[in-house]
This record gives structure tokens, C-alpha cells and sequence, in this order.
């Protein structure tokens, strides 16, 4: 699923990073955050893809894992 998304401990120390590229998925998300858009991105870094910048903001969302607890009332 997350084919892109590479794990190496001789890059970046390990951090979860791009084609092992030493982009991590962390720098990515912050980017898009910020309000860059997949083009942007890649523009500003050649060596990614904007199939990247998607697989960064999904592994990004899969590991938040959204779960939702309800509150009880009253608390």
C-alpha cells in the first residue's frame, strides 16, 4: 500500500522517508500543511513525485489512526 515509503537506518536515522530519498514523509506533510500543493512540492524538489507527496499524506493518516472515543456526559 505504502510502497514509496521506505525505512532505513542509514537514512535520516531511520525516519520514515520517500524512495529512501532523504525527504522524510514528515517534511512532506508539513509542506502540504503550510499550503504547498503537490506541484509546488515537486517543483521545489525534483527527485519526488506527486504520487510521493499522496503516499506521504496517507501513510501520515494511517499511522494518526482517527479514532474516535466518546465522552460521557457530564465530564
Amino acid at each position: 500500500m505504502f510502497d514509496r515509503v521506505t525505512h532505513d537506518p542509514h537514512v535520516l536515522a531511520g525516519r520514515a522517508t520517500l524512495r529512501g530519498l532523504r525527504i522524510s514523509v514528515a517534511h512532506v506533510v508539513n509542506l502540504v500543511a503550510n499550503g504547498m500543493t503537490p506541484a509546488e512540492i515537486v517543483a521545489e524538489h525534483p527527485d519526488l513525485e506527486e504520487e510521493d507527496v499522496r503516499q506521504a499524506l496517507g501513510y501520515a493518516a494511517a499511522i494518526a489512526e482517527d479514532q474516535i472515543y466518546p465522552i460521557p456526559a457530564g465530564k
